[in-house]
C-alpha cells in the first residue's frame, strides 16, 4: 500500500500542476473576490475530486465512459459552463474599462471592488465553493482519468472502495495545497493585481482560456 501511495503521489502531483480549468477558476477567484472565496472555490474542486471518485469506485464512470452519449452530454454542459464563465470574466474586464477604480486601491481583504469602482459583484465563499465544485463535476475527464489510473494503484485484495477515496484524497489535498497557494500568493500581491490596468489584462486573460477550455471541449463532443 505504501508503494502505491507513493506511486500514485507522484503522479498526481503532475496532473495537479498541469494548467486547466481549475487553475482558471481559482486564479479569477483570488483577484475578484479575495483569498478566502478563491481557498473555497480550491475545496470546491476538491469535493468534485471525491465525486468522481467515489462514482468512478461504484462503477458510474464506467457506465458514462460506455454511453457515448452521456458523456458527450456531460461533456457539453462542462463546454457552455467553462464558457459561461469565460464571459464573466470578460464582463469584469470591461466594466473595470468602463469604470476604473483609482489605482492601487484595495479591499482590506483583497476582495474584489464593489459595483460602484467598477470590480463588479463579489463572490461569496458558498458560491465559490460551488463554482469550483462544478467545475470539476461537469468535467467528465476528470471521472475518466480516475476510472484508468486509480486501479493501477489499488493492491490487490484491497478494498476498492475505501482505497479509491483514499488516493482521491491524496489528489484533493495535493490539489488544495497547490490552489491555495496560488490563491495566498495572489493575495499577497494583490496590491499589483487589483490595479485597474492588470486586473482588466488578468481576466480577459483568464476570461479568453476558460472560453478556448469550453470551446475545445465543446468541439470535441461535436465531433
Amino acid at each position: 500500500m505504501l508503494t502505491s501511495l507513493l506511486g500514485f503521489t507522484a503522479v498526481a502531483a503532475l496532473l495537479t500542476v498541469s494548467p486547466g480549468p481549475d487553475f482558471a477558476v481559482v486564479l479569477r477567484t483570488a483577484l475578484g473576490s479575495g483569498r478566502r472565496a478563491a481557498l473555497c472555490s480550491a475545496l470546491g474542486i476538491a469535493a468534485g475530486c471525491f465525486v468522481w471518485g467515489l462514482a468512478g469506485a461504484v462503477g458510474l464512470t464506467a457506465m458514462l465512459s460506455a454511453s457515448q452519449v452521456a458523456y458527450d452530454a456531460l461533456r457539453v454542459a462542462g463546454a457552455l459552463y467553462l464558457m459561461w464563465l469565460g464571459v464573466q470574466a470578460l464582463r469584469a474586464a470591461r466594466r473595470l474599462r468602463t469604470a476604473p477604480a483609482a489605482d492601487g486601491a484595495v479591499a482590506a481583504d483583497g476582495a474584489e471592488p464593489t459595483a460602484a469602482d467598477g470590480g463588479g459583484v463579489r463572490q461569496t465563499p458558498l458560491r465559490a465553493f460551488r463554482t469550483g465544485a462544478l467545475t470539476n463535476v461537469l468535467n467528465p475527464k476528470v471521472g475518466v482519468v480516475y476510472m484508468s489510473l486509480l486501479p493501477q494503484f489499488i493492491p490487490h485484495g484491497a478494498p476498492v472502495i475505501a482505497t479509491t477515496l483514499l488516493l482521491v484524497a491524496v489528489h484533493a489535498a495535493l490539489g488544495v495545497l497547490w490552489l491555495g497557494t496560488i490563491a495566498v500568493a495572489v493575495h499577497r500581491a494583490r496590491a499589483v493585481f487589483q490595479r485597474p490596468r492588470v486586473r482588466r489584462r488578468l481576466d480577459q486573460a483568464t476570461g479568453g482560456v476558460l472560453l478556448a477550455l469550453g470551446a475545445a471541449v465543446g468541439f470535441e463532443a461535436a465531433r
